[in-house]
């Protein structure tokens, strides 16, 4: 009796990195399902053009239609809309007005991509999730560990963003788009006709096309916007000015301040709880070490006491420098830099590299 193909689910955006993936997994006599996730959007966004080059947009969903139709394979568009809105919007305003800067796309991948259409995946009897994202998964026999891996195309690679994906997570999950650049990807979609090849990328966060996170927040959380207004204060303590909330301004920020000085100054410090918001000189924006919570341990497993010396990233688009990481207890780590670097952000992703391997990482406290 022949074996029943292996089936798997295409996370499907309708973009071109997950078209081609769903190319290259049938190629491969996969059994494949299309499954997109519908998210909540706003009605701001379902009013403009940019909705259809965003995840989120109603074009992007019957491009992903039209792409499983042609290349035979099932789709179905699911609506996540209520735990995008919980598990991504919502924790993205609760961040802003704590004083910390978010990264929605991680809390997108952790708290969906990867958990709830992987469940929906195991309930339709696939054993494997499959997305466009440019980075690889490896195994390593001696350690019984699963790897992620940065992508063959170093412009694109985003493992930054799936820092936080579990060892089950892993074992279960596919990254073919990794093994190739943006260019080889467009080349295959023009190839198979896909209706993606030439669709441009999406930059922004999906749900805020414009790019305005503080018009977004104060939309749709108005009240706790007016809560956020407070003080700009010199980091000697005089009082510069008023700012229009803590979710306003990001560490490191220069312009949009509304104040006037004789020298360049920048956002150093928020206080949630006083809602000042606190600014010096460039060198008092830089630090050379911090904490970070809630880490994953991809390589292997922290442990207090012990040191690991890697490459950091603290944000997605920033250069890596070198440095030391040290486990303390309850998933936190110490982490130091070799020279300081400016702007360390609460509320963003910090990422440690060991060579081509993601060691692990957490959130800036």
């Amino acid at each position: 009796m022949q074996q029943s193909k292996e089936k798997l689910v295409i996370a499907m955006s309708g973009g071109v990195d997950s078209s081609v993936c769903a190319s290259l997994m049938m190629s491969q006599g996969y059994e494949c399902v299309g499954m997109t996730m519908r998210l909540w959007k706003g009605a701001e966004v379902e009013e403009t053009e940019c909705s259809t080059q965003s995840c989120c947009g109603a074009e992007s969903v019957e491009d992903a239609r039209l792409v499983a139709e042609t290349l035979g394979m099932p789709y179905y568009a699911i609506n996540f809309k209520e735990e995008f809105w919980n598990k991504v919007v919502v924790k993205f305003a609760e961040e802003y007005f704590a004083g910390r800067t978010p990264s929605p796309c991680i809390l997108c991948n952790e708290k969906l991509k990867f958990d709830t259409l992987y469940k929906k995946a195991m309930e339709i009897g696939a054993s494997k999730v499959c997305t466009g994202h440019y980075a690889r998964i490896g195994y390593d026999e001696e350690s019984g560990r699963w790897l992620l891996l940065r992508g063959k195309d170093p412009k694109k690679d985003q493992t930054y963003f799936l820092f936080s994906m579990t060892q089950e997570q892993l074992s279960k999950t596919l990254f073919p788009v990794g093994e190739f650049t943006k260019e080889d990807i467009r080349k295959m979609a023009g190839k198979d006709e896909l209706v993606t090849a030439s669709k441009p990328e999406s930059q922004d966060i999906c749900f805020i096309p414009d790019g305005d996170y503080a018009a977004f927040l104060e939309r749709h959380f108005p009240e706790e916007s007016k809560a956020a207004k407070g003080t700009i204060k010199h980091a000697d303590g005089r009082v510069l000015g008023e700012h229009k909330g803590i979710h306003s301004v990001t560490i490191g920020q220069r312009k949009g301040l509304g104040i006037a000085f004789g020298e360049p100054l920048y956002v150093t410090g928020i206080d949630a709880d006083s809602n000042d918001v606190i600014v010096g000189s460039k060198d008092d924006v830089k630090k050379g070490e911090f904490t970070i919570s809630g880490v994953n341990w991809i390589v292997k497993e922290g442990k207090p006491g012990e040191s690991y010396r890697t490459t950091i990233r603290i944000r997605s688009r920033g250069p890596e420098s070198e440095g030391t990481v040290y486990p303390l207890e309850g998933r936190r780590a110490r982490v130091v830099f070799d020279e300081a670097q400016h702007a360390i952000t609460p509320g963003q992703a910090c990422v440690f590299y060991e060579g081509e391997k993601v060691f692990g990482g957490g959130w800036i406290e």
